[in-house]
């Protein structure tokens, strides 16, 4: 019997109470399943704890099943989860956090969401265990990421994801894009779903986020919306822009020029007046710039056949 590979990546930062039990708990559900041969990858994101020690002792104990990756320093999620996804060679990745708040039982419900056509499923807390001043700018966050993305999820910084392989191989984290991972895949083409999954009660350690994270995910935000929207045409959102600001800056100075002519108005010291030939410079900078992106864009078109699903 054929069986298909499981991959499960875990984050660790300071999670020294958890990481053991977490496995425990993983492997209770995952042995249960039938098909499955499953492997794990613990990356240990700087921890100034035991972390490591609990993840060596892992390896120790399951030689074959359990990879410990660990950083020289804390470089954040997207880093580790990146590093795991460079490693991993499955059908399948499941990505949790190793605080315990993401409860294993669910995992079957993410195979089973995979088997009805998606690529991706990504988890919903529905009912949050965390304390208002994480989950308040979760809620505006969210709002915002599905305006601005036009991905219809509920909560893109969960988690708890499943996807397939080829989802990983083709999304690349930098920075803190990890909770952006649903607009990224959307936008090389892969089908989104999403799963309400049960959210537990931190038991061990704090927090490693909050409404602090909330300016650098919205300026993430507008990164991830250029690079999904804009990426291939980057003459539209400057050349855009440049449009805007120079018809502006066109319509202020020939108001001006009007005043002038017809009624005889000094313009020459107006701010009015620097204002409109602020904006058509700007104007003209921006479109050139465009320009100049779509050149080098040309220059280096990725290859289509990246973006086949499949042949006949």
């Amino acid at each position: 019997m054929s069986h298909r590979k499981l991959s499960f990546i875990i984050p660790v930062y300071n999670e020294e109470a958890t990481v053991i039990e977490l496995y425990e708990r993983i492997e209770a559900v995952v042995s249960e399943l039938d098909g499955w041969e499953h492997g794990y990858y613990f990356v240990d994101d700087g921890s100034g704890d035991d972390s490591w020690k609990a993840i060596c002792d892992l390896k120790i104990e399951n030689p074959t099943r359990v990879h410990g990756l660990r950083l020289r320093r804390n470089f954040g999620k997207a880093e580790a989860l990146q590093l795991g996804f460079d490693e991993a060679d499955a059908d399948v990745v499941i990505t949790m956090d190793s605080d315990l708040q993401d409860d294993p039982q669910e995992i079957p419900n993410f195979l089973s969401k995979l088997d009805q056509g998606y690529d991706l499923v990504s988890g919903w807390k529905q009912v949050r265990h965390d304390p208002i001043d994480k989950t308040l700018p979760s809620r505006v966050f969210n709002a915002l990421a599905r305006v601005g993305s036009g991905v219809q999820l509920h909560d893109f910084n969960c988690g708890f994801k499943a996807y397939r392989g080829i989802v990983v191989k083709r999304v690349k984290l930098f920075g803190e894009l990890h909770r952006f991972i649903p607009i990224l895949a959307d936008a090389e083409g892969f089908r989104i779903g999403e799963l309400p999954v049960n959210h537990l009660p931190r038991l061990h350690g704090v927090s490693k986020y909050g409404s602090k994270r909330f300016v650098k995910g919205l300026l993430d935000l507008i990164t991830v919306i250029v690079l999904t929207r804009y990426l291939r045409r980057p003459a539209h959102i400057f050349g855009g822009a440049g449009l805007l600001f120079g018809s502006i800056g066109f319509l202020i100075l020939f108001y001006l020029s009007f005043m002038k002519i017809f009624f005889g108005e000094g313009i020459g010291g107006r701010p009015l007046f620097f204002l409109g030939i602020l904006l058509l410079l700007l104007g003209a900078q921006l479109v050139s710039l465009g320009l100049v992106a779509e050149i080098i864009n040309r220059q280096s078109k990725q290859d289509p056949s990246n973006h086949i699903s499949e042949t006949v």
